[in-house]
C-alpha cells in the first residue's frame, strides 16, 4: 500500500511539470570569418552575442531576460580604409583568392572564374576547413572531373570533419577566449587613447612626456663648427680640388674621416703674395673649434705644433717659434714670395663622447716663383681618440725571414698565438758585457736576430751554489729570459690565428744527472731553409732546439783552483736546404707510323 502511494505522487508531480509551459527563443552566437589569402592564411573574425531567454509558468510565472550587445563602433578615418566583409561557412572561405576582381587560375574556391574554370588543370587549395580546435567542423572540398569535350567541371563538397582529440572545444560562445581580439580600428574619436596606450614604452610614462636627448658631441661625417670673434658660428673648411685641380676652399671637412687632399692655385705675386689669405699661416692657425655641436659648447683653440721652412733647393729646417708668433708672406722680389703655405697636417683628438679636447697643426712654408705655372698646396686631417694609443706591430719579413731582423716569438693560448711587441719579452739572449754575474744585478738583453749567430754568457761565483735547486732554477731563468716564449714563427709575417705556421721549441738535456745540477750553457740551435722557387726563396725557420748543458761532475772538478764559473748562452743558424739541382725535360717522344701501303707498288 505504501508503494502504490510513492507511485501515485510521482505519476502527480511529473503531470505538474508537463503543466508548464517553457518557451525559450536563444540567439545564437554568430560567428563572422574572413579569409584573406596571402603567404600565410589569414583569418579575421567579427563576433556578435546575443542571448535572450523567456520562461513562462502557469504558477509562478519568471520571465529573465539577458542581452549583450558590444558598443556600437565610430566611423573609422577616411584614410584607414574599410574592414573586408565578413564569411561565414567554410565553403565561402578561400585562401587562394590573391587578386580582388579577377580570376586566380587554378583556384577552384574563387567565385571571379567561371569563365576560366573549364581550362583548369588542377585546383590549387583542394580543402578548406574552419576552426579545427573544435570538435566539430565543416571542410569544402573541391575537385575537377573532365566532361565528355575536355573541358573541366567542378564539383565542391561540404561535409562535416570530427576531432577526436580530449581537448577539443565542443561549443564556443566567445571567440575571445582562445584567440588575440581584433585590435581596434582609430578613428578621430580614439586616436588620441591609442596613441598614448602604444606609444608609452617608447616615450616613457603615459603621463609623462619624455624628451629625446640629443647628443652633445659629433657624430660620424658631422660637418665640424668654429666660433668667430663676434660669437657667429661657422664651417671648419679645408681646402680641397673641385671639378678640376683648382682649390675651393669651401670644402667643410667631416668628423672621424682622414682626409688628405691636393690642389693647386694660380697665383699673381705682385698682388696676391701679402694679400691672399689661403698663402698666409694665419689662416690655418687663428682658428677655434667648437667641442660638440649643442649651444654651450667649449672652444677649443687650434695649436701650433711644428713649423718647417722649405728652401728653394728643397731642404728643409724647423722653426722655432717663439711667443705664438705667424710667419707672413713677403714679396722679396718681383718674381719671388717667401713664407707660402705648402702643406697643413691637422691632428684632431676627441673623447668617446664624440667631442673635441685638442686641435694640431703642422705647417711646411716654402717659397713660390713668378715663374710657376701654379702653386700646389696639401691639406691633411687626421683623427685620433683620447687615452688610446696606435700600437705598430713589426714583423721580421714578408713572408721570409730577413736577415737582421728579430725573431717573432709568441706563447699559445685556446685562440691561437699571443705575441708581444715589447722586445725585451720575445725570444733573446744575455748582452755579452764584462765581469757580468749571473745572479746579481741587472741583466741586459737583445733579441735573437735571424741569420747571426751569438755567443756570450755571465759568471757564477761558486760560494752562491749553497742552495743548488734554487740557483738552478734560478740560472736558468736568467738564462732564458722573462716571459720566455713557447713558439716561433716560421716565417716574417705568420698570423696569429694560424698556429700551423709557428715551430714550438723543444728543449734537450744530455748528460747525467747529479746530486747537484746547475746549467753550464744553454745553446739554441735554429733550423731554417729556402722556400719557394730559386729565383726569390724565402728563409723558412722548420725547427728550434733549446740544449741545455748541466755539471756531470762536482764543482771543484770543474773550476780548479778558481772559484768562479763561466756559463754561456749561444745562437746558432743551420741552413738545411737541400742543394738546388737543375732539371731538364724529357725529350718528346714521336709516335708516328706509315701507312702500310706507303711505298706501294714498289713494296
Amino acid at each position: 500500500m505504501a508503494a502504490f502511494g510513492a507511485e501515485l505522487m510521482f505519476c502527480i508531480f511529473c503531470l505538474t511539470l508537463l503543466a508548464n509551459v517553457v518557451t525559450t527563443d536563444e540567439n545564437v552566437t554568430s560567428h563572422d570569418f574572413n579569409a584573406t589569402a596571402s603567404d600565410e592564411f589569414t583569418v579575421t573574425s567579427n563576433v556578435t552575442d546575443s542571448y535572450t531567454t523567456t520562461l513562462e509558468a502557469t504558477e509562478p510565472t519568471l520571465t529573465y531576460t539577458s542581452t549583450v550587445q558590444p558598443t556600437a563602433a565610430a566611423q573609422p578615418l577616411p584614410v584607414s580604409g574599410r574592414l573586408l566583409l565578413p564569411a561565414t561557412d567554410a565553403d565561402r572561405l578561400c585562401p587562394c583568392d590573391e587578386h580582388s576582381g579577377a580570376c586566380d587560375i587554378n583556384c577552384c574556391c574563387d567565385t571571379e572564374c567561371d569563365e576560366e574554370l573549364p581550362l583548369f588543370t588542377g585546383c590549387s587549395v583542394s580543402t578548406v576547413s574552419g576552426n579545427k580546435q573544435l570538435c566539430s567542423c565543416d571542410v569544402a572540398s573541391y575537385s575537377l572531373r573532365s566532361t565528355i569535350d575536355g573541358y573541366s567541371q567542378l564539383q565542391p563538397s561540404v561535409r562535416k570533419e570530427t576531432n577526436y582529440d580530449i581537448f577539443c572545444i565542443q561549443s564556443q560562445n566567445r571567440i575571445d577566449g582562445w584567440s588575440h581580439p581584433s585590435p581596434s580600428l582609430p578613428t578621430d574619436s580614439n586616436f588620441d587613447t591609442l596613441f598614448k596606450q602604444f606609444t608609452s614604452f617608447l616615450f616613457g610614462l603615459e603621463e609623462n612626456t619624455a624628451e629625446l636627448q640629443v647628443p652633445s658631441g659629433y657624430q660620424y661625417g658631422d660637418v665640424m663648427v668654429t666660433a668667430g670673434e663676434d660669437g657667429d658660428r661657422g664651417m671648419f673648411w679645408l681646402p680641397a680640388p673641385g671639378v678640376t685641380a683648382d682649390c675651393v676652399d669651401t670644402s667643410p671637412a667631416a668628423f672621424l674621416k682622414d682626409d688628405s687632399r691636393g690642389c693647386s692655385r694660380r697665383v699673381n705675386l705682385d698682388q696676391d703674395c701679402s694679400s691672399l689669405p689661403a698663402l698666409k699661416m694665419g689662416t690655418y692657425t687663428d682658428v677655434q673649434l667648437l667641442t660638440g655641436t649643442n649651444k654651450d659648447a667649449a672652444v677649443v683653440p687650434v695649436e701650433v705644433a711644428s713649423v718647417i721652412l722649405q728652401s728653394l733647393e728643397g731642404t728643409q729646417t724647423k722653426w722655432n717659434m717663439s711667443g705664438g708668433e705667424n710667419l707672413s708672406p713677403v714679396l722679396l722680389n718681383p718674381g719671388l714670395c717667401a713664407n707660402v703655405v705648402l702643406k697643413v697636417v691637422y691632428a684632431m683628438k676627441y673623447n668617446p663622447a664624440g667631442k673635441i679636447v685638442n686641435v694640431s697643426v703642422s705647417l711646411i712654408l716654402g717659397f713660390v716663383r713668378e715663374t710657376a705655372l701654379s702653386l700646389k698646396q696639401e691639406f691633411q686631417i687626421t683623427f685620433l681618440q683620447q687615452d688610446v694609443e696606435e700600437v705598430a706591430v713589426d714583423y721580421s719579413g714578408n713572408p721570409g725571414y730577413v736577415v737582421g731582423l728579430p725573431l717573432v716569438s709568441g706563447t699559445r693560448t685556446h685562440d691561437g698565438i699571443v705575441r708581444s711587441i715589447d722586445s725585451r719579452q720575445t725570444l733573446s739572449l744575455l748582452d755579452a758585457a764584462e765581469d757580468q754575474d749571473c745572479l746579481r744585478g741587472l741583466h741586459q738583453r737583445s733579441p735573437v736576430l735571424f741569420g747571426l749567430d751569438s755567443v756570450s754568457g755571465c759568471t757564477l761565483r761558486l760560494e752562491d751554489t749553497a742552495n743548488c735547486s734554487l740557483v738552478s732554477q734560478v740560472l736558468l731563468d736568467v738564462l732564458r729570459g722573462p716571459n720566455y716564449p713557447q713558439y716561433v714563427a716560421s716565417f716574417g709575417n705568420s698570423p696569429l690565428n694560424n698556429p700551423l705556421d709557428w715551430v714550438q721549441i723543444s728543449s734537450f738535456h744530455p748528460g747525467e744527472a747529479q746530486s747537484c745540477s746547475i746549467p753550464l750553457s744553454l745553446h739554441l740551435e735554429v733550423e731554417w731553409t729556402k722556400y719557394g722557387s730559386l729565383v726569390n726563396a724565402q728563409p723558412q725557420i722548420v725547427s728550434i732546439k733549446e740544449v741545455v748543458q748541466t755539471n756531470t761532475t762536482s764543482f771543484a772538478l770543474l773550476s780548479g783552483s778558481s772559484s768562479i764559473l763561466t756559463i754561456s748562452m749561444s745562437v746558432a743558424f743551420t741552413p738545411v736546404s737541400a742543394a738546388a739541382l737543375p732539371g731538364y725535360n724529357a725529350m718528346p717522344t714521336i709516335d708516328a707510323k706509315l701507312p702500310y701501303d706507303f711505298f706501294s707498288p714498289f713494296v
